[in-house]
Formats: C-alpha cells, structure tokens, sequence
C-alpha cells in the first residue's frame, strides 16, 4: 500500500456480469473556440504580459523566416512550425526556472526559442550549418542545449514521454527540487511509453508536468476519429495524479495555471497530466497543405489568435502602440541577423558524419 489514498471504482454490471460503459455521444467535429473578452491588467500582470508577447512575437516571426527560407529550397526535410500555439508554450514555460528542464516534440521551434536558445544557431541548424544548435546533424526536429535543460525535440512520437519520466527520476535521485515539463500532442496519448510514462511518474511521485498541447489534429486525423475520450486528461485518473483541461489562447491564463502544478511538483506533491486546446494555422508540416479542414474552421480560430489577443490586452491596458511596434522592429532586425549568420555559415564536412557517434 502506498501513501496515497487508494481509490475504488465500481462498475456497474448486467445481470450476466458484463461491464457495461458509460458512452456519452461524441462530436464528430473539432471545437470551435470561445470568445473571451479583453480586460485590463496591471502592474505585476501588464509586465509579464508585455515581457510574454516579446516572446510569443519572437516565435511567430521565426517560423515565418524559416518557412519562406523552406520554400526558397534553403532547407528541406521535415519542417513542423509551432504558428498558433505561441501561448501555450510561452505561457508554460514562464512558469518554470531557469534551471528546470524541458522535453519537447518534433514541433520544437517556440519551445527552444523560450528557453533562451539562440535563434541563429537553430536557422543556421534549420539550414545544416556547423554553426548549428547541434552541428547541423539535428535539423528541424532535434534542437538540444544540455546548457538550458533543453533536452531535445524529439522525432518519434510519444517516445519522449517516458524520457521525461526518467528525468524525473534524476531529478528525485539527486535530492533536487528541480521541474520537467513534458510536451505532446493528442495523437501521443495514445501511444504506449505515453501511459508508461505517466505511470512511472505517478507511482514515484515525480516532479514532471505532462502537457497535451490538444490542436484537435495527429499529422490530418481529427482528435474525435483516434481518441475514445473526449478529454485526454481524463486518462490522468488511471496513474493517480491531479489533471486539468483549459484553453490556451490567453498567455496569462496559460503561466497562472501551469504555475500552481509546477509550484506543487517543486513542492513534492508529484506530477500532473494538463491538457491544453490550441490550433496550428498552418498544415501538420511544411508539406502538408491541410485540405482536410474547412477555411471556416481556420478563420474562426485565426479570430482568437494569442498573439493577437496579447496586443489587444496590452494596447487597452495602456501600453505605447510605439513600444509594440519598437519591439516588432527588434525581432525582424534580429531574426535578419539570424538568418544572414545562417546563410554566411560552413557547410559541415563529410567527415562530420563520424564524429559524437558514441559519447566520451
């Protein structure tokens, strides 16, 4: 018996003895979002949002420069951007320290770019330049800083889930009181090392955040044609652990609540599974032209873009339209930078291919 209440679940039965299931009518269409009106923030609040659209503006306008550089034919591949989930990530990895760690998926763009990796090493990775985050052997889907705990996007998928288990455990192992946050998506959940990672984590009580960035599609599959829930947090009460479901359209909203479970994993109260609903505006990746949704379902959610909503709240909340636009002229004159370091950078040469094979 573990310290933990144990919880008994009865399921109702027929007179023969078969279990029978609660089966409440699904919707066979993705949810449209909800429109939250603007309000004024202060102080504490204003500052933070001002510092969070920097961030989000950051991501938006560096997925832009790498897709127009992708169909100029600067790079190919696998390109997956992260355009319309800006607050998600932003919102959730504000709330971590510097110092804590984070796992990402093959959408790893915004997640590198938050935690402070540099965006002319990530171009110039994009590109396969010796200048990149990981020598241009990465590309798009394998950004790593061990000097940021960014410990790396991540190609298969849902394999991720249960390395971030793991760096839990390191975490319990050495006495820390370090945080992980784990990124997936709704596909993810139904993979096997997602719920072996999840119960691991549970049954040690470890220190990682598991959150579902929900954007209602794995690769062109809408959510309601490969999940049997219609809430993948709801999968949290199988390991025991807290859960919660929100929007992630407000990147305020996004940090206040992914803060109060980082706080109460760094307190040692254990994980839990989050399920935040977003969008990506464009196809699953570079070379997805993403028929399989209407141009009403996409309008409706550009509507409710985070970036937007960010420079509404700031511009009712007094902010200088002219500080926004000094900062949007900041961003373009970096990424500029960024990308011209990327072109100007050494090809790596073929004998590259035989070095970090194994580590010291």
């Amino acid at each position: 018996m573990t310290s933990r209440e144990c919880r008994k679940i009865r399921l109702p039965t027929t007179g023969q003895g078969v279990l029978l299931r609660n089966v409440k009518e699904r919707s066979h269409s993705i949810p449209l979002p909800e429109e939250i009106p603007i309000k004024k923030v202060q102080g504490n609040d204003r500052d933070l949002l001002l510092k969070m659209y920097g961030e989000m503006l950051m991501i938006r306008r560096f997925e832009e420069t790498a897709a127009k550089a992708y169909a100029q034919g600067k790079f190919g591949g696998f390109c997956h951007l992260y355009i319309g989930q800006e607050a998600v990530g932003v919102g959730a990895l504000n709330a971590l320290r510097e110092d804590d760690y984070v796992v990402s998926t093959y959408r790893d763009h915004g997640h590198a770019l938050q935690r402070g990796l540099d965006p002319a090493a990530l171009l110039a990775e994009l590109l396969g330049k010796k200048t990149g985050i990981v020598q241009g052997k990465g590309g798009s889907m394998h950004f790593f800083s061990k000097e940021k705990n960014f410990m790396g996007g991540h190609g298969i998928v849902g394999g991720h889930v249960a390395l971030a288990s793991g760096i839990g455990w390191s975490i319990r192992y050495r006495k820390k009181d370090n945080v992980c946050i784990c990124f997936f998506g709704e596909g993810a959940a139904n993979i096997g090392a997602f719920h072996e990672g999840l119960n691991l984590a549970s049954l040690w009580n470890l220190p990682v955040i598991f959150i579902c960035e929900n954007n209602h599609y794995s690769m062109g599959t809408p959510e309601y044609r490969s999940l049997s829930v219609a809430d993948v947090s709801i999968r949290a009460v199988a390991y025991d652990m807290p859960r919660d479901h929100f929007s992630g359209g407000d990147v305020l909203d996004v940090e206040q609540k992914v803060k109060k479970y980082v706080d109460a994993a760094r307190a040692g109260e254990g994980p839990a599974l989050l399920e935040i609903s977003t969008y990506r505006f464009r196809g699953h990746s570079m070379s997805d032209p993403a028929k399989y949704r209407t141009k009403d379902e996409v309008e409706t959610y550009k509507k409710m873009d985070p970036l937007r909503r960010a420079y509404d709240t700031l511009m009712e909340s007094g902010v200088p339209e002219k500080d926004l636009a000094r900062m949007e002229s900041e961003v373009s004159h970096t990424l500029e930078q960024a990308l011209e370091f990327a072109e100007k950078s050494e090809v790596p040469p073929p004998s590259d291919l035989y070095t970090d094979i194994y580590a010291p």
